[in-house]
């Protein structure tokens, strides 16, 4: 049975509700996806400040104002042959746009993030390329019109 692990993502949106997804690649499988920036929230830290920890250390981005939250997930994967039974909470935040860095990754995420991305809504809803979560494209059109939600929408893998 797999650990449960506390994680967090941050859905930066840019001036032009562009979103802001890294390519991964799985270890084991090759299967490429793209996230949000995020990761594991460690043991006594607030979700809120694990979020702009990671956005920091993942985009170079310091300091980053989070707005509400938005989504949470449920995921369990295996990452490097360890099972993950994951619990994400998503924030949402506007951000000038901006060109990440690599400067704060720790060599594992080196190795795993392969590239960030500008995506439009357009362009998620034509992309073959697989999404986290995979109605990506839907769902940040529904955040795009309609707002956040007045309190987190559990959303699937």
């Amino acid at each position: 049975m797999a650990a449960i692990r506390r994680a967090v993502r941050v859905l930066l949106l840019d001036d032009d509700d562009r979103a802001l997804l890294n390519r991964t690649v799985q270890p084991s499988t090759g299967r490429a996806f793209w996230f949000p920036p995020g990761g594991g929230i460690e043991a006594g830290e607030d979700a809120r400040a694990a979020a702009v920890r990671e956005v920091a250390e993942e985009t170079g981005l310091r300091g980053v104002a989070l707005g509400p939250e938005i989504w949470r997930r449920r995921h369990v994967f295996t990452w490097r042959e360890t099972e993950h039974d994951q619990r994400e909470r998503w924030f949402l935040a506007r951000v000038a746009h901006f060109e990440p860095t690599r400067d704060g990754m720790t060599a594992e995420e080196l190795e795993d993030m392969r590239e960030w991305r500008w995506w439009t809504v357009a362009e998620l809803h034509a992309t073959d390329a697989e999404l986290v979560p995979r109605d990506l494209a839907a769902r940040l059109e529904a955040l795009l019109a309609d707002g956040p939600p007045p309190t987190p929408v559990d959303v699937g893998p």
